[in-house]
């Protein structure tokens, strides 16, 4: 969910930078047309489309962490029993159980790194994704806006009440199936920088 608001909050963007004048213009008799941004989002092919890969890349990137984490639950559920009642000095007494607890606890802090990386290149993947989307829904704004004749686009967001008449989100999702019905997804890798800085944070 955090994914698709940024994606909004970046659509919504677009759509302020090219189309929409200030709310006086509407005031003045300038036409005005209004779209629905989550539903071209939602209900286009290209938008589906990438929700479907970004899904499928996310159960990939699960599959992938899944046998580390059950291991390392396992190895917690077995030392929890033999360490419950005893103190941090008397584990320290025990050379053997002194060293099983602190491997334990670095395979865990480096696992716990591990996802946040994982997590952070899902989100990558699914930003870019969007980012192709919205290249070409920019000039399919324009069209609609050319073919309407309207001065100023805006979001139903943005609009307390609107008529039916002057929404023109179909038009907008008919086009961009036509201009993009699928959004190529590429699985992204953070840089070496990003993934240090994650790894600090840890530390």
């Amino acid at each position: 969910m955090k994914l698709f608001n940024a994606a909004m909050a970046s659509f919504a963007t677009l759509i302020a930078g090219a189309f929409v004048a200030a709310p006086v213009a509407a005031a003045q008799g300038t036409s005005v047309v209004v779209i629905d941004q989550e539903r071209i989002m939602t209900q286009s092919q290209g938008g589906q489309d990438i929700a479907a890969k970004v899904e499928q890349i996310g159960t990939t990137i699960q599959s992938e962490l899944t046998p580390e984490a059950t291991a390392i639950q396992e190895q917690g559920q077995s030392l929890e029993p033999r360490t419950a009642n005893m103190s941090m000095e008397a584990i320290a007494a025990d050379e053997a159980l002194r060293t099983e607890v602190e491997a334990y606890a670095q395979r865990a802090q480096q696992f716990n790194r591990k996802r946040q990386i994982a997590a952070a290149e899902l989100q990558a993947t699914e930003r870019a994704a969007w980012m192709k989307f919205f290249q070409a829904l920019q000039p399919v704004l324009e069209e609609v806006v050319t073919e309407t004749g309207a001065d100023v686009m805006l979001d139903s967001s943005q609009v307390v009440w609107s008529a039916e008449a002057i929404d023109v989100t179909q038009s907008v999702i008919t086009k961009m199936n036509a201009a993009m019905p699928t959004v190529e997804v590429t699985r992204q890798t953070l840089p070496a920088q990003a993934r240090q800085q994650i790894q600090q944070q840890q530390q």
